[in-house]
C-alpha cells in the first residue's frame, strides 16, 4: 500500500492526490519562483470531528492523549497541509 492508497482509502475519499514536495516542484518546474512550505492541518493534531467509519473508542481515547503540544513545536517543518505559491 502506498502513500496515495492511504490518502484515498482512509484520510480523504477516492482520486484524492497527494504529493511530496518534490513533486509538487516538479509540478511547478516552469514557473519562474515556487515556494512550497508545509502546515499541520487539524487532521494532524486530532481535533474536531473526523467521517463517520472512524468513529470508535480507541479514536476517541487517542484524541485525549494525542500529544498536540508536541506536533506544534513541528510546525512547518511536517504536516498534511502542503502549501504552494508560484509565479509564472
Amino acid at each position: 500500500m502506498t502513500l496515495r492508497d492511504v490518502y484515498g482509502m482512509y484520510l480523504e475519499s477516492p482520486g484524492t492526490k497527494a504529493f511530496s514536495r518534490s513533486e509538487a516542484r516538479s509540478l511547478f518546474r516552469e514557473f519562474s519562483a515556487v515556494r512550497i512550505s508545509v502546515k499541520l492541518s487539524f487532521g494532524d493534531l486530532l481535533l474536531g470531528d473526523v467521517g463517520q467509519r472512524h468513529r470508535s473508542v480507541a479514536l476517541a481515547v487517542l484524541k485525549k492523549l494525542w500529544p498536540r503540544w508536541m506536533l506544534r513545536q513541528f510546525d512547518g517543518v511536517v504536516g498534511l497541509q502542503l502549501l504552494i505559491e508560484g509565479i509564472k
